[in-house]
């Protein structure tokens, strides 16, 4: 019997359990959970956050059941994951009730993200040394952990860019290009954000808050560190390369100007966006256009491996982020202010 059945069953499951879970946790996270406007808030009412309760919840519980059939194989992989995801979340759980300083939140994720990646199986860039190899990638987990957080400040941003990686992620194991289980992983990811999605739609009645984005950043880079460790280097690259983007240039233009990097700050494109007149629909309509793209060009380099596909692939993709990130700074006209969008 095929295995493709394993990963599409995960998508339906875990967008009815995610769904199911809001609903049952929502008079909770109102009365208990509300993110409260402030300077540097894209909302102007008070929202229940902790919306990321029922997504990994969702993504935990059926990846694990589905995890069991013998068609995956070990579980060892699985084990870790879902050990390093719930730790995350309440990491975030607590942050969200109770902001934590700076220190010890990045002790926690460097803890859970270095294990992970002292667990992984094989090697991505053979030609270098092992120690830095393992090395970059725990400061690439480390830092897609936090990106994640970073750029989850809009209604449906965090929809936006994980459900079209995760369903390249799931389309590209079923081609037979990423492990089984990476695969249900990515599916489990993918129904639980469509499950979450109709809450977080603009404008919001829900948040996921860092119970949510920290553990979903986990998630993400793992899958993609295990898209590249199976030869799919430059697509791994190619499919967060929005949020990698924008999350790495704001921090080196707050890095340059000698601001406190780990505060919250409204300094992202996507939140510059807003300010010059997109509305968060138009803003986050145009992240999905870009990351379906860059999902299409992603696919090229998995299915058609070589090196001029690959640097064809990555120069239209850095196009492409570009001209994104370039509407999203560009301040609008005269003519714009009079008829184009405005929130």
């Amino acid at each position: 019997m095929t295995t493709a059945w394993i990963p599409l069953l995960a998508v339906p499951l875990s967008a009815a359990l995610s769904a199911g879970l809001v609903l049952r946790l929502m008079p909770l996270l109102r009365r208990y959970a509300l993110a409260r406007p402030n300077t540097r808030s894209s909302h102007v009412v008070p929202t229940p956050q902790g919306g990321g309760i029922a997504v990994v919840t969702a993504l935990v519980t059926v990846s694990g059941l589905l995890a069991g059939a013998p068609e995956i194989g070990p579980r060892d992989a699985w084990t870790w994951l879902a050990g390093g995801t719930l730790a995350l979340a309440a990491l975030g759980a607590v942050d969200d009730l109770r902001p934590l300083p700076a220190l010890p939140r990045l002790a926690v994720q460097l803890l859970v993200v270095g294990l992970l990646v002292s667990r992984l199986d094989g090697r991505i860039v053979p030609e270098i040394p092992l120690w830095l190899e393992r090395g970059l990638a725990t400061l690439a987990g480390l830092w897609f952990v936090n990106l994640t957080n970073f750029m989850d400040g809009l209604d449906w941003m965090t929809v936006a860019e994980i459900v079209p990686v995760s369903a390249a992620l799931v389309l590209l194991g079923l081609a037979g290009a990423l492990p089984l289980l990476p695969t249900l992983v990515a599916a489990a990811l993918l129904g639980a954000m469509l499950g979450f999605a109709p809450f977080n739609r603009p404008v919001a009645g829900l948040f996921l808050g860092d119970v949510g984005s920290l553990p979903i950043g986990l998630v993400t880079a793992w899958l993609l560190c295990q898209l590249a460790l199976a030869g799919g280097l430059a697509a791994a690259i190619l499919l967060p390369l929005v949020y990698l983007a924008d999350a790495s240039l704001t921090l080196a233009a707050r890095a340059a100007r000698r601001e406190r990097v780990w505060e919250a700050h409204r300094g992202h494109f996507y939140q510059r966006a807003t300010v010059n007149g997109l509305t968060v629909t138009g803003v986050v309509g145009r992240v999905f256009l870009v990351n379906a793209a860059l999902a299409v060009l992603a696919a090229a380099t998995v299915l058609r491996p070589s090196w001029p596909v690959s640097l064809a692939a990555l120069a239209l993709g850095g196009l492409l982020v570009a001209g994104l990130l370039r509407r999203f700074a560009r301040p609008p006209s005269p003519v714009a202010g009079l008829t184009g969008e405005s929130r």
